[in-house]
């Protein structure tokens, strides 16, 4: 088998490079990126991502390109870009249509391409194979192959990595899918489980992350519930966490690229045949109103009056979509921000592990190296460790007389604040 394929990577995000770096250790793999400054990071074992540690880059049979025909001798191709959705929640194709454009200059007879970018059911089959054959002059299934092995990566989760986790995957054809299966089997440890079709397998990475966002809206809604019954949230969950079979979900915020983009990938495909998600619609309108429940119950947390010679000022840590990872893709604290700042307050925001020219360029928001002055609202937006392993101590200095501390995740509840710090969380 090592001798047998060379594998092309087409993207090489937090998806793509763990998946090159995992074939590299049996196959020649050659690792493509539009993006030549990642191209040159990656060049020198760099991963800005973090997903990948520097060691993992040595003794493995890769290269890292970003010219499309390096991959000409490759004859079995994954493509891992992204699948995001426009400012009308309606599925962005771009990065998907291109990179099977790309696999298509390079596509030879009996070659074969899998996808594992999340798409609505029937996209593989409907939309990039149609491209592959007009790029290539050749046709599917007489030809090459196609399949579908949906990626199911966790950002910053050290524990349930590429190879931990039982990869599904799927193809056109049953000689296919026994090729996938086994080049997939023999790097992935969990193993691999095959799906009678290739709609069935991109169906079910779309209800994984279309499941965890309605349980975590209904979350979301309990928390604004139970905010005006005057009742803790996180008591109610953890007693009712005594029960066997209680799933145990948290209110929060739900941005990224997964959980609050790929529903409407699903609800966009379920409108086309004539039907109205409202369930899953009614989960991806409450999570992304959540921002304005916390700004509002920060505000109105603020038992005085801030001195008139200046605005409410507010101190916002963490600007990722999750804890300990520096991608700011589609995250809902930047929503925080902008609904403070029309609330009239003076916004300063920190966070030490994100790219703060990107930030900059993507959301026009400036980061502070450090907080400074007095803060009347501060809101842990993202717990990040070096956050968590912050003193009591460290947090005093920004008082001035007192001050709200909206903890969204509730990770600081077991501490005992003063009285000049009015706590708060969801």
């Amino acid at each position: 088998m090592s001798n047998k394929y060379k594998i092309g990577v087409i993207g090489l995000g937090y998806v793509g490079l763990p998946v090159a770096i995992g074939f590299a250790g049996k196959y020649e793999v050659v690792g493509f990126d539009i993006n030549p400054g990642r191209i040159a990071e990656l060049s020198k074992g760099i991963d800005v991502t973090n997903e990948v540690e520097k060691e993992a880059f040595e003794n493995i049979a890769i290269s890292f390109t970003d010219k499309a025909s390096d991959l000409a001798d490759c004859n079995f191709y994954v493509v891992a870009v992204p699948t995001p959705v426009d400012a009308d929640k309606q599925p962005n194709l771009t990065p998907l249509e291109s990179a099977s454009e790309t696999v298509a200059t390079v596509l030879k007879p009996n070659d074969i391409v899998v996808y594992e970018s999340t798409v609505f059911p029937g996209c593989t089959e409907e939309i990039c194979i149609p491209i592959l054959e007009r790029g290539s002059n050749l046709s599917y299934p007489e030809d090459f192959q196609v399949g579908y092995s949906p990626e199911r990566i966790n950002p910053g989760d050290k524990l349930h990595t590429l190879t931990k986790i039982t990869k599904v995957v799927s193809a056109g054809t049953p000689e296919a899918l026994e090729v996938v299966a086994e080049l997939y089997d023999s790097i992935i440890e969990a193993g691999v489980h095959k799906a009678s079709s290739i709609k069935v397998a991109e169906a079910a990475k779309i209800i994984e992350n279309t499941q965890r966002d309605l349980n975590i809206a209904l979350m979301n809604e309990l928390a604004i519930v139970f905010d005006k019954m005057n009742i803790n949230t996180h008591e109610v969950l953890k007693a009712a966490g005594t029960k066997w079979n209680f799933l145990n979900f948290y209110p929060g915020l739900v941005g990224g690229h997964c959980i609050g983009v790929d529903p409407y990938y699903l609800t966009y495909k379920a409108e086309q045949l004539g039907h109205e998600p409202d369930v899953i619609l009614s989960g991806r309108k409450l999570n992304d109103n959540l921002p304005y429940f916390i700004v509002d119950k920060s505000l109105k947390a603020l038992t005085f009056q801030p001195s008139t010679d200046h605005k409410t000022r507010v101190l916002v840590k963490g600007v990722s979509f999750k804890a300990n990872v520096s991608d700011i893709r589609n995250s809902k604290v930047f929503d925080v921000i902008r609904i403070f700042e029309e609330r009239n307050c003076e916004v300063d925001v920190v966070d030490d592990l994100v790219n703060k020219e990107e930030v900059k360029a993507h959301y026009g928001v400036e980061l502070k190296e450090q907080a400074s002055g007095n803060y009347d609202i501060i809101v842990m937006t993202v717990p990040h460790n070096i956050y968590l392993d912050e003193n009591l101590e460290d947090w005093l200095p920004f008082v001035k007389e007192k001050m709200v501390f909206f903890d969204i995740m509730s990770k600081f509840a077991h501490i005992d604040f003063p009285d000049t710090i009015e706590y708060l969380s969801l």
